[in-house]
């Protein structure tokens, strides 16, 4: 059986599938294809992915862990997959590892040829695949919380993704609803005003009388908050 070529592996790939044989040709040129072995980390957590990845066969899992090194399986990806698209299009640090289940064949495009095929920055499209990203990185880390974290974490990490940083001090600003707040960490509202009073008597928080709330200590709270095994 002969080995087929780049061009014919792009046209395999679903996320090429939309583009003119001259876009295919220019990306063909520009893939190279590797092997990971089984267990082996494509894309660490909190580094910077410098590539696309396609998957052309075999299975890798995408995980995220918390400070305790706890995982939990994102997703699965099999032949067609892609991963690392990302942080290429919003500069961002990777939010999961991507490890092998086994011996995996992909293609792998660069940063520089990737970019190539993005809209034009300052379009539209670019702005619109920016907030799509966005979209993403939030729901990874409402699944995240909502699988490693109790009440006390999940709030603690709400609070701090609604933060500013004024004057030196990361401040929620405006009132905090409880009831907003239950519905985004997924427990009652009294669950919640319990949490954040156990937070300002423990001085991780403080609450101004303009309701908006002074955030101290409150990482910790996320140490508070995962749950033993």
């Amino acid at each position: 059986m002969a080995m087929l070529s780049n061009l014919d592996l792009i046209r395999r790939v679903r996320l090429f599938s939309m583009l003119t044989p001259e876009q295919a040709q220019i990306i063909a040129d520009s893939v190279s294809k590797r092997r990971f072995k089984r267990g082996e980390v494509v894309v660490e957590q909190g580094t910077q992915p410098q590539s696309l990845y396609i998957l052309l066969n075999g299975r890798a899992r995408v995980l995220t862990a918390d400070r305790r090194g706890r995982e939990v399986i994102m997703a699965v990806l099999e032949a067609g997959d892609h991963v690392g698209e990302m942080s290429l299009i919003d500069g961002e640090l990777a939010s999961a590892t991507v490890r092998c289940e086994q011996p995996t064949d992909m293609l792998v495009l660069g940063r520089t040829e990737f970019a190539r095929c993005l809209p034009e920055a300052g379009s539209l499209a670019a702005g619109i695949l920016k907030g799509l990203v966005a979209r993403l990185r939030n729901a990874d880390r409402q699944i995240e919380s909502l699988a490693l974290l109790d009440v006390y974490g999940r709030v603690a990490r709400t609070l701090l993704d609604m933060a500013e940083e004024v004057e030196g001090r990361r401040i929620v600003k405006g009132r905090v609803s409880r009831q907003d707040m239950a519905k985004v960490v997924g427990a009652s509202r009294e669950m919640v005003s319990r949490v954040m009073k156990d937070l300002e008597e423990r001085g991780q928080i403080e609450t101004q009388e303009d309701g908006s709330v002074v955030l101290k200590t409150i990482e910790s709270a996320l140490d508070l908050g995962a749950e033993d095994e």
